[in-house]
């Protein structure tokens, strides 16, 4: 008995996906846009590794990509922007319309194929997606392994509603999209400015900006209100991390969010995922804006900046209080105090003892230069306390612990 065997009808794994896809041209290029599940990041791009960066791009951060992963993860509501990815002709376009601009993309993938993708902005990305992947994946596996030495009922549906969690988890992966924009191009050393272009052009954020829109963290989130208070109301620069000479402004956004950290936690503290979820903003700001209350009657300076008697920038020129430094210090010292029951007029009162020794720069016969416990935190000259995070705590401390046995310069 002979039997006829249809070969065509014989399919291994096709190594490829396929994507309905915008065409369109860009720099003398044709690009496909085409969105994705983020579960075939890893499948079409390449994964790059700590290890071993791939010569084309830069080196992938671990951290960085972990913590994209851990985003996801935690925040719902995520966003990204698109990927980047050059073409070296590896990719297949079927029009399905009569202008040839949309069709059906099919994109090889990154393992088992010659032709492959590689990326020009995405890399951490596609790691931090893999790695969550793998994650996921990983915890199913312990709770099977789990699952298997449980008898108690209880236990086994808890287990169950756990693995059922990190199925949903995964299933996020693959249901929800991003953006890739495939530039074709088969020229390596073309390619390899494209890679340049993009890291040249892009303008990155600022940390003030970061801390004006980043409403993940409490310190951020509650900056409009506390940059309200009349000794910081119009005196904020909302863009520059750093005061320059000729900057009008008293401080950055950045520095706000940094006191309001140094208030909560000190200055060398930070605010815990704990933290963020149990306190309230109405809390921070009344706090925030109590310090500054405090300092802005204790100090003439900083009265006399808030009363308009005195522009910012002079401040910042004569004064310690002009630096973030000894801001943050202070809140450190105002968290302790009312940590300890200290009332504000009592806090108020101690901070008034210092304000004779607030003058910048730095001499060596001032208060900070002559004292064994704080000559360590200044030096010459300076403006400013010392930033390093240890100097910035062990001055902290040292000046909480005047309010009980000051000395006697003081």
């Amino acid at each position: 008995m002979s039997i006829n065997i249809d070969t065509s009808r014989l399919k291994g794994v096709v190594p490829s996906s396929t994507y309905l896809a915008q065409r369109s041209f860009q720099g003398g290029r044709v690009v496909y846009t085409v969105r994705v599940p983020l579960a075939d990041l890893p499948t079409i791009l390449p994964v790059p590794s700590p290890e071993q960066p791939d010569e084309d791009n830069r080196k992938v951060d671990a951290k960085h990509a972990r913590e994209f992963g851990e985003y996801l993860d935690t925040k719902p509501d995520w966003v990204a922007p698109a990927l980047l990815a050059r073409d070296n002709g590896g990719c297949k376009f079927e029009p399905a319309n009569s202008e040839g601009n949309v069709g059906y993309l099919e994109v090889p993938w990154a393992v088992g194929t010659i032709t492959r993708l590689s990326t020009i902005d995405g890399q951490h990305r596609v790691l931090g997606v893999h790695l969550e992947q793998k994650r996921i994946t990983e915890a199913i596996a312990d709770v099977d392994r789990s699952l298997l030495r449980m008898v108690s009922p209880e236990k086994i549906a808890k287990a169950n509603e756990e693995k059922q969690a990190l199925v949903d988890r995964l299933e996020r992966l693959k249901n929800e999209y991003v953006g890739l924009d495939i530039y074709v191009e088969l020229d390596n050393l073309k390619a390899r400015q494209m890679f340049v272009d993009v890291a040249d052009n892009a303008k990155g954020i600022s940390a003030a900006v970061r801390a004006r829109f980043d409403a993940y963290k409490v310190a951020n989130r509650t900056l409009s209100d506390v940059m309200r208070h009349p000794m910081l109301k119009g005196r904020v620069d909302p863009e520059q991390d750093r005061m320059t000479p000729k900057n009008t402004n008293f401080i950055g956004a950045k520095h706000v969010a940094d006191i309001t950290r140094a208030v909560l936690v000190g200055p060398g503290g930070r605010i815990g995922k704990k933290v963020e979820t149990e306190i309230s903003d109405s809390e921070v700001i009344e706090a925030v804006k109590d310090y500054l209350d405090i300092i802005s009657v204790a100090f003439t300076d900083l009265a006399d900046m808030t009363e308009d008697r005195t522009p910012a920038v002079t401040v910042r020129n004569k004064s310690l209080l002009g630096s973030v430094g000894m801001l943050r210090v202070l809140a450190g010292v105002f968290r302790d105090l009312r940590e300890a029951k200290v009332s504000d007029d009592e806090i108020t009162i101690f901070f008034k003892k210092l304000d004779k020794h607030m003058t910048a720069p730095v001499s060596e016969s001032s208060l900070w230069r002559s004292l064994p416990e704080t000559s360590e935190h200044f030096e010459m000259e300076a403006k400013a306390p010392i930033m390093r995070q240890q100097n910035l705590v062990a001055l902290n401390k040292v000046i909480t612990s005047w309010y009980k046995k000051a000395p006697a310069v003081l």
